[in-house]
């Protein structure tokens, strides 16, 4: 069973080192184009989530202590940023194709502005995960 153990937590690390890294670094790069990587980002974000929940069933279950509460803060806190992410990023995007060059500076100014929100929302995803077992 430790092999399933190793397997589920490489995964949900390598996927979130991805979706945090990318989300950081189109945050500092607006020039960089996001629209490329948002399927990327939204896949390893999906594959977080997944393997995420299946850590929790199988190291946290039913208790919920002060542990799993700063946890939970930190599931939050990507949630959200998956959420703007889509609602942003993913928006912005589809509007792309066929703008002039003022909407497209404009559509470009919104993916960036999510993505530095996403940013700092994955970044207190990261520290909730740091820190849980210091509660």
């Amino acid at each position: 069973m430790q092999f399933v153990y190793i397997v589920v937590l490489g995964l949900h690390v390598m996927a979130g080192v991805f979706w945090a890294g990318t989300t950081i670094t189109l945050a500092r790069d607006p020039e960089i184009r996001a629209e490329r990587f948002f399927r990327p980002q939204m896949g390893s974000a999906g594959m977080v989530f997944l393997t995420g929940a299946l850590l929790w069933y199988f190291f946290h279950g039913a208790y919920f202590g002060s542990m799993e509460m700063v946890l939970a803060l930190g599931i939050i806190a990507a949630f959200a940023a998956a959420g703007v992410l889509g609602a942003l990023v993913g928006s912005a995007s589809r509007q792309l194709s066929g703008a002039d060059g003022v909407t497209e500076t404009q559509l470009r100014a919104k993916m960036a502005m999510g993505e530095r929100i996403a940013a700092g929302l994955l970044v207190v995803t990261v520290l909730c995960m740091a820190v849980a077992r210091m509660f």
